[in-house]
């Protein structure tokens, strides 16, 4: 018989104290009025945020934008996630950027990203958010369970640590072989 799966991790963890989750770290239900906002995929499309997610788990990252040197490393990172380990663990990786729709094919093709990727435009959920540096870094369901919002340009959650949270194994960005010792 399987073993039940560990408890989702539901407070940031870093090497000084949290304080107690509260609001959306409890995994508090999205609030429709963000919900609702459009965000736009690569054909201009118009899809309301909340549904991103309404159906499935994902993590999502807003990035500041798709000028940002930092956000580009990011997403090239994220970029090297295997479909096969969101897939595993019954999770959907989306980016949203603060641009047109126009962009979206461009910095795909220059970060070499492949998984969901959508704009926010009017910077309307940016606004609701409350983001004045850009990035947020939601782990997600039908409710928000974890955010991180970065004090700085720099202050980028490690991936690992995120993909941890919703179940995802460990990934190698170094792209280095192992070496196997006998």
């Amino acid at each position: 018989m399987a073993a039940a799966a560990p408890a989702p991790v539901t407070r940031q963890v870093s090497g000084r104290a949290a304080p107690a989750p509260s609001g959306p770290e409890r995994g508090q239900p999205l609030a429709a009025a963000v919900a609702e906002l459009p965000v736009q995929d690569a054909s201009g499309q118009r899809l309301p945020f909340g549904a991103l997610f309404r159906e499935r788990r994902a993590v999502v990252v807003f990035v500041r934008h798709f000028l940002c040197y930092i956000c580009k490393e990011y997403v090239e990172d994220l970029a090297k996630i295997p479909k096969s380990f969101l897939q595993e663990a019954d999770v959907t990786l989306i980016v949203i950027g603060q641009s047109s729709y126009h962009h979206i094919e461009p910095f795909c093709k220059l970060t070499g990203y492949s998984h969901e990727i959508y704009v926010d435009p009017e910077r309307e959920i940016y606004k609701r958010f409350g983001m004045k540096r850009g990035e947020e870094i939601a782990s997600s369901g039908n409710n928000i369970h974890f955010i991180h919002r970065d004090r700085n340009r720099l202050d980028h959650k490690p991936i690992n640590s995120v993909l941890q949270l919703v179940g995802v194994q460990h990934v190698n960005f170094t792209s280095r072989p192992s070496v196997i010792h006998v």
